[in-house]
């Protein structure tokens, strides 16, 4: 495996303050080796990144709600994502792997922990077997009568060879990192373009993560600021905001957390756009039961 670099473990707080209740719609974590054992294959394994390890980033960063996302370095094993789901409560949501092998059980047993989303890796680096065009659409037959939502990760492939597989679907469909953006064409990038059309048909998402990993001009990756604020304007009330924690094959410099909540501060000086892209858009897609359902219209 190769070496990646590791997270920062002493968080900054972020420049401006953070609202009630905001959500960091992705992280990952890993549990103990010997309870949860990872695939002998993965692409990046970090037994330090813990639910606790997250919990104190989160706890940093105002952070009160989040959506653990299942590590391709457990396959299908969700074991560790509903240990993870119970120790952070109810203001945790999971987003799940599923394939053929899992069977109703296990699907019954993912929704009863709080998984509400199933996620598509077409990304090669992280040697999982990539989805065929059958397995998803298998996949979203038996997940969207849950209430689920899906998830695409598509870095580094071109997204119309993906995204017409969910045409005509009824739920909701979240893009991972801003989509697979080429910072060097700048915003006529055509996989941007076509992004942005999606978000035009009023069930696809686009979250604010991995800003960071492609920009081509370094820290603080204010190019990734023009296209973050045109996915805004064009559907402020579908953009999420995820960290990525802990930033899984990561070649490095890895950026602190504080740092991407002051980058997401840029993408939207307004507070009132960042409270709905932390709160009011995470409760409406992930619909958290801790008591609280906040209109922010």
């Amino acid at each position: 495996m190769p070496e990646y670099a590791h997270f920062v473990a002493d968080t900054s707080e972020p420049a401006e303050p953070t609202p009630a209740l905001a959500c960091d719609s992705q992280t990952h974590i890993f549990g103990s080796p010997d309870r949860f054992p990872t695939r002998p294959d993965a692409a990046y394994v970090v037994h330090d990144a813990t639910v606790e390890a997250m919990l104190r980033m989160h706890a940093t960063l105002g952070i009160e709600r989040g959506v653990i996302v299942q590590s391709t370095a457990y396959g299908t094993d969700h074991g560790a994502l509903i240990e993870a789901l119970r120790i952070a409560g109810p203001g945790y949501r999971g987003c799940g792997v599923v394939n053929d092998s899992v069977d109703d059980a296990q699907l019954e047993r993912m929704h009863e922990a709080g998984v509400r989303g199933a996620r598509f890796n077409f990304h090669p680096k992280l040697k999982n077997a990539l989805p065929t065009p059958d397995e998803v659409r298998r996949t979203a037959a038996r997940v969207v009568p849950l209430g689920w939502h899906l998830k695409l990760h598509m870095n580094g492939i071109d997204p119309r060879e993906v995204t017409p597989l969910l045409d005509g679907l009824d739920t909701d469909v979240v893009i991972d990192h801003m989509g697979p953006l080429r910072y060097g064409l700048g915003v006529d990038d055509p996989n941007f373009r076509h992004v942005l059309d999606l978000l035009e048909r009023g069930n696809w998402w686009v979250m604010l993560s991995n800003g960071d990993r492609r920009s081509v001009a370094g820290p603080p990756w204010d190019d990734a600021t023009a296209y973050a604020r045109e996915y805004i304007a064009r559907a402020p009330e579908r953009v999420l905001w995820g960290t990525d924690w802990p930033h899984p094959l990561h070649a490095g410099p890895v950026p602190d957390d504080g740092e991407l909540a002051n980058l997401l501060a840029r993408y939207a000086p307004d507070p009132d756009v960042r409270e709905r892209i932390l709160v009011g858009n995470p409760q409406e897609l992930f619909r958290f039961e801790d008591g609280s359902n906040p209109d922010h219209g």
